[in-house]
């Protein structure tokens, strides 16, 4: 009996639901499909399917069963490949996600640069305001922002910290005045971010004195995407939580002005989130490598350019 080759079936039987179906993708009969479990359980003495005409079910044994299954083929898969060099070239699709505006900003020029290294690689990029399940959304890698990371069994790696800056259009603070210290904030109209990460109420600045914490008032204007947000200040509707990323083309341009220079807030790390493994897919890899590599300095850059736009 061929035991590895009859776990691949038993496998495959329980992935696609029948034995008729995992018998088409297999490309044998559906016989032998099911001659190749019923020898697995008569060598195990143990059932792993119960079966009716119209569906098949894992036993509490087919269960643990299978579990060790796809970790033994798995290992092999890998094996193969590292021999074959199956996974030294980068190719095929890489299911990114990250950040929104994070995303604009950043993910989407590194995507062109990377695939100008790696033709082959075709990138499927999602930008959301969440966090996704990259198990069993299917994503190779998460991009996120985020103070820390739960232990959730996934691979992390730091790729630097952005943090936001006050701004205002300068027809505002014409209009309004210019605060002097965080808590100048409290008799400015001050417009809100939607985010699971930080409180909307409260605005948390690290500064001369250290860590200094306004409690605003009622918000005139809240939203869930940062470039939203920094349109909503270049209209002059009030003053605003910008990350760096959303607030340094408008500086550049005189269209935003940061007051409160001595202050940061909203410090968060940037991480590079993909699943547990072994042995790693090339492209997943490369990506990863390549974020590392250009990522930091990127955020670095923004950040001392940052200094120009201070206003005392």
């Amino acid at each position: 009996m061929d035991t590895l080759q009859n776990m691949r079936v038993f496998s495959r039987v329980v992935e696609a639901g029948s034995f008729t179906a995992a018998a088409q993708h297999l490309n044998t009969t559906t016989a032998y499909a099911s001659r190749a479990v019923s020898d697995l359980e008569a060598h195990l003495r143990t059932r792993l399917l119960n079966r009716t005409t119209r569906r098949i079910a894992l036993t509490e044994a087919g269960e643990r069963y299978l579990q060790r299954c796809e970790q033994i083929l798995a290992y092999v898969d890998q094996a193969e490949a590292e021999a074959s060099d199956a996974h030294a070239r980068p190719s095929g699709r890489l299911k990114v996600h990250a950040m929104t505006s994070f995303g604009q900003h950043y993910v989407v020029p590194a995507v062109g640069g990377y695939q100008q290294l790696y033709p082959d690689v075709q990138v499927e990029l999602t930008l959301a305001q969440r966090m996704p399940d990259l198990l069993d959304e299917g994503y190779d890698v998460a991009l996120a922002l985020a103070q820390s990371l739960p232990d959730s069994g996934l691979v992390s790696q730091r790729l630097g910290s952005v943090f936001s800056i006050t701004c205002a259009s300068p027809a505002y603070l014409e209009r309004k005045g210019v605060p002097q210290t965080p808590t100048d904030l409290r008799d400015h109209d001050c417009l809100r971010m939607l985010t699971p990460m930080f409180p909307t109420d409260e605005w948390m600045f690290n500064g001369p004195n250290g860590q200094e914490t306004v409690v605003l008032g009622p918000a005139t204007f809240q939203v869930n995407v940062a470039e939203a947000k920094a349109v909503a200040v270049r209209e002059g509707m009030g003053i605003g939580l910008l990350p760096i990323y959303s607030a340094i083309a408008g500086l550049r341009s005189g269209e935003l002005v940061w007051v409160l220079p001595e202050y940061t807030a909203q410090d968060m790390n940037l991480y590079a989130i993909y699943a547990s493994r072994q042995y790693l897919d090339a492209k997943i890899r490369t990506w990863v490598e390549y974020l590392r590599d250009g990522l930091p300095a990127t955020l670095a850059n923004d950040q001392a350019e940052l200094r120009k736009f201070a206003r005392t």
